[in-house]
């Protein structure tokens, strides 16, 4: 099986928007109230810190890397 490397940014990405979509299911089973506009700043704030995060990540990795651009492991 082949393997591949761990994307934090993206799981934050699919973890936000995940909750945004449980959050309007709630909503339209009746289960709660929520206003239509709580999705602009959730689903903005969740790809800002996805990017934040994969920027993090890229910095990191090729810190670890080093300048020849091959795995220490």
């Amino acid at each position: 099986m082949l393997r591949h490397e761990l994307q934090p940014g993206k799981l934050v990405a699919g973890a936000v928007l995940i909750l945004v979509g449980v959050l309007y299911a709630g909503d339209a089973g009746g289960a709660w109230e929520t206003p239509w506009f709580v999705a602009i700043p959730l689903v903005t704030g969740g790809l800002c810190l996805a990017g934040a995060v994969a920027l993090l990540t890229g910095r990191a990795r090729r810190r670890r890397r080093g300048p020849t651009g091959t795995d220490p492991a």
